[in-house]
């Protein structure tokens, strides 16, 4: 394997331009001054102090920027991530212990083992089975949950951490009658000049000015005095190198939570690169590597008090719209969070856990799916369903089972449409050798004791039978003008013994009838199949035709005059086998 697949850092590093770097240290400051309070937002959501959301956004930026194959995919903490870390950690320690800190750092050092892992294995191709309605689904109800689980920070009352909607509410709706009004009024100013700032300009650092404002107010007003609490002292300093607690009874708690993190951040992560991606020419995301550069990122950060982190949708859009030409502006934003844990931290504690709470609901606004449900629900009711079932799934039992819950729904949904593919029945469009389906083109005619069939699909144990039934089906209800099956094979691309054993089948049904079988446009692999299998010297090798109206042409030339003797041959042979 190349040296520059491992460390696509080689592939930008050695064409860097001088003028490049301007654009990436301003990038990098613009994705740093948001990720600042962003950062803290998400500690305290995952239910850690503030301060671990800076550390959570240096290593992992830095190791990403040389190991990812995204130039701008900006990685460190997230609302979605957070909240997972919250809801499997939650129920293992009291959020905000030491206990709960250290099984967070362990979730993130195993959730990137087993990326890393992955990786290794090229597993990044396990992606394609969970299905677009199922992540919307999921992520949709995942931030409705994220949201409704600030509201004791916008409301300023005690609230469980929860991750079910029904019980969140239970215990919210006796406790209406506490709501604090100074922190309300703090919490919906911060939601309203977030709102505004997005529709006046996205890239302007909205969260970092929100984050201004309120220190300001806190301090001009007395905020403390009313009842609004506040972020409270961040040490100073940068995080300590400190191993991760490989305990086993704890790796086997935290297992479960660590396992839906390497999912779910490999799919937020993979979808904003290739979404990025699409604007940058010659940039290419391999599924692979970045499973490889997200668990190492995971792994090496957790040594440095980092719980887990993945690709921002946002930080990321930002750091592309500003110009980010390489890695360089991840490390460039790595070193402004440095900076500020060395000298800057003090500034923040008089901010109000309202405001942070207001940068969260903010932030998950997009990831709630309308449109797509409406989409679905005009395009394809399957798929809506299924991203119907993920969502409420998620709302009613929570985040883990939520997703297990889609993972199931998507295999099963794929497992049922491959059981049962496309099979169509052809007929001639006039003036030409080209065949179609009867029920799409009603100018398509069908040959008199012909009967063509095109199977949309590969032929294995997973559709075999219903091949095998539904052809005999129609086969049956031509009654006894059938003389010619002709079955177009062209678009079964691969057949396994099982697919063998129904063809074997449906010729020895056919042959009862004394109908003789053609098949029509198979492809390499499926005639080395059939030679292996004996089926070739079954069914004849002058029986094989690279096209439909070769296969009819060869029919009329060898049966049109003598048919009625050659079938009458054909029926003793068999009786006398």
């Amino acid at each position: 394997m190349k040296l520059r697949s491992l460390l696509p850092v080689l592939s930008w590093l050695p064409n860097y331009q001088r003028e490049d770097i301007t654009f990436d240290l301003l990038a990098g400051l613009t994705v740093a001054v948001m990720l600042i309070p962003q950062g803290m937002a998400y500690a305290l959501l995952a239910g850690l102090p503030p301060v671990y959301g800076l550390y959570s956004g240096v290593v992992p930026l830095f190791i990403y920027a040389f190991l990812g194959t995204s130039r701008q995919l900006s990685v460190g903490p997230t609302a979605l991530v957070s909240l997972l870390v919250l809801s499997g950690v939650s129920t293992l320690a009291t959020s905000g212990t030491d206990e709960f800190i250290r099984l967070a750092i362990l979730t993130g050092f195993l959730a990137g083992a087993i990326q890393l892992l992955f990786g290794m294995l090229r597993l990044g191709f396990l992606i394609n089975f969970l299905s677009q309605p199922v992540i919307s689904g999921f992520t949709s109800a995942a931030a409705v949950i994220i949201a409704f689980s600030q509201l004791q920070n916008l409301l300023g009352i005690e609230l469980g951490r929860q991750n079910k909607i029904h019980l969140l509410l239970i215990e919210l709706i006796p406790k209406i009658k506490d709501i604090h009004w100074p922190t309300l009024l703090v919490g919906l100013s911060g939601i309203a000049i977030l709102m505004v700032q997005r529709k006046i300009k996205k890239s302007f650092p909205g969260a970092l000015l929100l984050v201004v404002l309120g220190i300001l107010a806190v301090r001009w007003f007395s905020l403390t005095d009313s009842g609004v609490e506040v972020v409270g002292a961040i040490p100073r300093g940068l995080p300590n190198l400190v191993v991760p607690s490989l305990v086993w009874t704890d790796i086997q708690r935290v297992f479960p939570v660590a396992m839906t993190i390497c999912i779910i951040s490999f799919i937020e992560s993979l979808a904003i690169a290739r979404f990025i991606q699409a604007g940058h020419k010659g940039q290419k995301v391999r599924a692979n590597q970045e499973l490889t550069a997200l668990g190492i990122s995971k792994l090496i950060g957790s040594f440095f008090q980092a719980f887990p982190t993945t690709g921002s949708f946002t930080r990321s859009a930002i750091n592309d719209q500003a110009g980010a030409r390489s890695g360089l502006s991840s490390v460039f934003a790595a070193v402004f969070l440095v900076v500020t844990l060395l000298f800057l931290t003090p500034l923040f504690s008089d901010l109000p856990n309202a405001l942070l709470g207001s940068i969260i609901v903010v932030s998950v606004f997009g990831l709630i799916d309308v449109q797509r449900f409406r989409y679905l629900w005009r395009a394809d009711r399957t798929d809506f369903l299924t991203m119907l079932a993920t969502f409420l799934v998620t709302l009613l039992l929570g985040i883990q089972v939520g997703i297990l819950t889609g993972i199931i729904l998507s295999l099963a949904f794929m497992l049922y449409r491959n059981s049962k593919p496309h099979l169509a029945i052809l007929g001639k469009l006039p003036d030409t050798r080209h065949y179609r389906n009867v029920n799409r083109f009603a100018e398509a005619r069908q040959h008199d004791e012909i009967l063509v069939v095109r199977f949309d699909a590969q032929l294995y144990f997973g559709n075999a039978t219903y091949f095998a039934d539904t052809l005999e089906a129609v086969i049956a209800q031509e009654a006894d003008e059938l003389k010619l099956l002709v079955l177009d094979a062209s678009n079964i691309h691969e057949i396994d013994s099982s697919g063998i054993e129904s063809l074997r089948d449906v010729l020895d049904f056919i042959s009862e009838r004394s109908i003789i079988l053609f098949i029509a446009g198979a492809i390499g692999p499926v005639r080395d199949a059939m030679v292996r299998h004996k089926m070739l010297e079954k069914i004849g090798e002058d029986h094989f035709f690279l096209s439909i109206a070769d296969a009819i042409d060869a029919y009329n030339d060898q049966f049109g005059e003598q048919g009625r003797r050659s079938r009458e041959a054909l029926r003793w042979a068999w009786r006398n086998r």
